[in-house]
Formats: structure tokens, C-alpha cells, sequence
């Protein structure tokens, strides 16, 4: 059934109760962006998605939306950011209550299946949601879409680092339990036996004893191989989940060194070994993601995480067309790395610069925007340690591109509050400075302040 009204109703209890309106300062940030941001166009937007008079009434959108803003911009987990909305009267507000609450409004397992329900391409909706606020307080215009910055990095995935041993030790156990569950009573099992040689093949490893730990791993491959013949063996015809368990476990069982589209995990068979030239980290087990940021002040204006380790090249139209859609205005240029080469050509509306050394004859202001290519380096570094970019817990291909997406809502949702912050800081410099030297508050508007707060991080 369609969600709840956003506008949460009063009930007859709440009616002598004070309001968050009247208990929070309204000239806190998230209280300003509370007011700002235009929730009901993610009613209008999810609405089709949910039955119109069948089954339960699902949950008000602002509260899952708002949930998954704070979620990414505060690094928080599905888990402790339902445990601090019951602590903090802002973020309350933020999600559209009018009364503090003190029982868990949303069990952290619903904001699972309502990111199921809607998949990658509505979550976009939020990253839009961000830009258009931003566009509305005049901290984003169309100069700031004529020159961006395009780079990608690696989205890691929440699994362990890929070993042989590993692999074929999980696949087994996998199986083990699937058998069980089908009741097929296989001749060994190796559930005590496979425990005793995957511990020793770790130990032997570790202790640089490499021909035992490679004669336990091969003998972890046999136990595997074992197990496949007799499920083969017992259960000619598999069906639905136990098919696509089987052939996984074949094709660990089957795969060799040097063979492409490895599989590095048993429960996300998506990951990709990405190798990206960096000194402290050789490979990274994930996937690809393409980010476009404004050249100015550092928003994100699209980003998105993309499957079978393309070359960079081929995502800059995507890219493109993405900022495109987002923030309605078409990129003039576009500053990228070498990792671009040779796709000018296929993208005719935007003209694209590669980084490099400074020609005799390129002027300084034109020159400037080159070294600004560079600024979004530390965007992905921001993304990682701040916004749940770094290590991805999300399910599947869909989670992998949710979570990039919902970290760049998270980055821009920052930016927006550190702007709406500046009312505060103002008032404090302009106190300071009208009392010293008085010629610094006059100088310094509103406008240059708020522009000073998104600029910086």
C-alpha cells in the first residue's frame, strides 16, 4: 500500500505536548535543511511503486529518505542510525516528526527492502534532490556545470581478501548446507575434517612453509571436487538457488591463474580485480565508480558504480549525459586524466582537456582550470572515510551503485549544511571584527561568506 502522509498526524495524546518547533533552534542546519529540501516530489516519485489499497501502509517516504541522507552524510550504519534518530531531536525533525519520539519508529531491516523496492535508477532521485536545493539557494548555477572535473576509482566490496584455500573451503561449506537443506544425504561431507586442513593451510602460510600450505590447499580443492560429484551424483535435476550455488562452486572448482572474469567471493560473485597502479594497495577487489564534480566549489553533479572494469574512457559519455539529466545544464568542458585518451571525438557538446604538462603558449587563466583537475582526488578520499564509499556492505551489482550514489548525497548534503551553518559564524566574525577593525565586517557579505563555507570542506 502507498506510504504513510509525510505529514505525520497528530494524535489526541500529542495535542498538549510541545512541539520540535518550538523546543529545537531554528537556526541549527539541519533545521534550515529540513525546510528546504521539497519532500513531497519524493512522494510523486515513489508512489508508483507501491500498491494503491492492498496491504499494510508502508512507511512515511521522508522518514526513510531522511534516514538515508543522515545515513551517508554522518557514516553511519542502517543499525546506529535508527539508534541515534531516537537520541536526537534535530535529526527527528529532519525525518518529519513534530513530536520527540522515544520507541524506535522503523525496525533497520525495513530500510533494506525499501531500497530493494526502488533499485538504483529511483535513489537517483536523491542525488537530484540535493542538486536542486543547492540550485535554489543560488549555491549552484550554470557556470558552475560548464567546467567539471571526470575520475574513477574503486568502490570496495565488504569481503574477505580472495585466496584459493578461502574459496574453496566457503564453497564447500556452502554446498554442505544446501545438501541439508534439500535432504540429500551425501556420502562425506568434510565439516570436521576441511575446519582442521583449512586452519593448517593458514598456519603453514603464515609461517612462510609455502609447499605444505600448498599441498593442504590442494587438498581442500579435492574435498570441493568431491562434494560437486556426489550432489551431481544424488540430484540430477537442481533447481532455483542450488543451481546457481552449484556452478559457482564449479567454477572456483575449474578456475586457474591467469583466467579472466574470476570468481573472488562466494556470496558476491560480482566483485572485480581492479588494479590501479598504487603502491600501497597492488589490487582491489570491487568495482568501478565514474564521479563528475564542478570545477567550482567541488559538488557533485553524478556519480555511479559500473561492472565489468571498463576503460575510462568509455564512461565519460555516460557521465556525461547523467550531469546532464541531473542537474539540467550540458557540461562545456570536461577535465580528466590520461585515463581518457582517445575519446574526444565521441562526445561532440563537451570538449575534453587531459592533464598534463603546461604548454608555452596556454595563458594562466586558462591554465588554472587544468590544475584544478586535481580537486577531485581528494573528493574520493572524503567519500571513503566519510561517506561509506570505502568499504561497500550493499548487495549485489543494484548495492554496489545504490551505495555509490547515496555516498555523493551524503558528500553534497555536507556541503549544503556547512552553508546553512554560516548564520552562526557570521554573526561571531562580524561581532569580532566590527569591535577591531570594523572595515572587514562591511566588506565581507552574505553571499561571499556562504560561498567561503561550500567552497571549502
Amino acid at each position: 500500500m502507498r506510504p504513510k502522509d509525510s505529514s505525520f498526524k497528530e494524535s489526541h495524546e500529542e495535542l498538549f505536548r510541545s512541539s520540535l518547533e518550538q523546543i529545537l533552534d531554528r537556526r541549527h542546519p539541519l533545521y534550515v535543511m529540513a525546510n528546504k529540501i521539497d519532500w513531497a516530489r519524493f512522494d510523486k516519485s515513489f508512489g508508483s511503486l507501491f500498491a494503491q489499497k492492498q496491504g499494510r501502509p508502508a512507511l512515511p517516504t521522508r522518514l526513510v529518505v531522511g534516514l538515508h541522507y543522515l545515513k551517508h552524510a554522518y557514516n553511519e550504519s542502517d543499525e546506529s542510525v535508527v539508534a541515534r534518530l531516537l537520541e536526537n531531536p534535530y535529526w527527528q525533525y529532519f525525518c518529519g516528526f513534530k513530536h520527540f519520539q522515544h520507541e524506535l519508529p522503523i525496525d533497520p531491516s525495513s530500510m533494506t527492502r525499501w531500497r530493494k523496492r526502488l533499485g538504483p535508477d529511483k535513489i537517483e532521485a536523491l542525488l537530484t534532490a540535493t542538486i536542486d536545493t543547492a540550485k535554489e539557494e543560488k549555491l549552484l548555477t550554470g557556470k558552475h556545470v560548464e567546467r567539471v572535473n571526470v575520475d574513477t576509482t574503486v568502490q570496495e566490496k565488504a569481503i574477505a581478501f580472495p585466496t584459493d584455500a578461502r574459496l574453496y573451503h566457503k564453497a564447500r561449506r556452502v554446498l554442505v548446507r544446501l545438501a541439508k537443506k534439500m535432504h540429500i544425504d551425501l556420502r562425506q561431507n568434510y565439516e570436521r575434517t576441511g575446519k582442521k586442513v583449512f586452519l593448517k593451510q593458514g598456519r603453514y602460510a603464515s609461517a612462510g612453509q609455502y609447499n605444505r600450505s600448498k599441498k593442504e590447499t590442494k587438498k581442500l580443492k579435492t574435498m570441493l571436487g568431491r562434494v560437486i560429484r556426489d550432489i551431481e551424483r544424488k540430484c540430477s535435476n537442481p533447481e532455483g538457488r542450488f543451481v546457481r550455488v552449484l556452478n559457482l562452486a564449479k567454477a572456483i572448482f575449474n578456475q586457474k591463474r591467469n583466467d579472466k572474469n574470476k570468481v573472488y567471493s562466494v556470496h558476491a560473485p560480482e566483485v572485480e580485480c581492479i588494479a590501479k597502479g598504487k603502491v600501497h594497495k597492488k589490487y582491489e577487489f570491487g568495482c568501478k565508480v565514474s564521479m563528475v564534480s564542478s570545477s567550482r566549489d567541488n559538488w557533485i553533479l553524478g556519480i555511479d558504480a559500473l561492472h565489468g572494469n571498463p576503460f575510462d574512457g568509455h564512461t565519460l559519455k555516460n557521465a556525461l549525459q547523467q550531469v546532464k539529466q541531473i542537474t539540467g545544464w550540458q557540461p562545456l568542458h570536461a577535465y580528466c586524466d590520461k585515463g581518457y585518451r582517445g575519446v574526444a571525438r565521441e562526445i561532440p557538446d563537451t570538449e575534453v582537456h587531459l592533464s598534463g604538462k603546461k604548454k608555452k603558449s596556454m595563458k594562466a587563466s586558462l591554465w588554472k582550470w587544468f590544475a584544478r583537475r586535481s580537486a577531485i582526488e581528494p573528493i574520493f578520499g572524503h567519500l571513503k572515510s566519510d561517506h561509506r564509499l570505502e568499504r561497500n556492505h550493499l548487495k549485489g551489482k543494484d548495492g554496489d551503485r545504490m551505495n555509490a550514489i547515496l555516498s555523493g548525497c551524503g558528500f553534497n548534503l555536507r556541503k549544503l549544511l556547512r552553508a546553512f551553518f554560516l548564520p552562526f559564524f557570521q554573526r561571531l566574525f562580524w561581532r569580532y571584527f566590527n569591535h577591531s577593525t570594523g572595515f572587514i565586517g562591511s566588506m565581507m557579505s552574505k553571499t561571499s561568506f556562504r560561498k567561503m563555507a561550500v567552497y571549502t570542506f
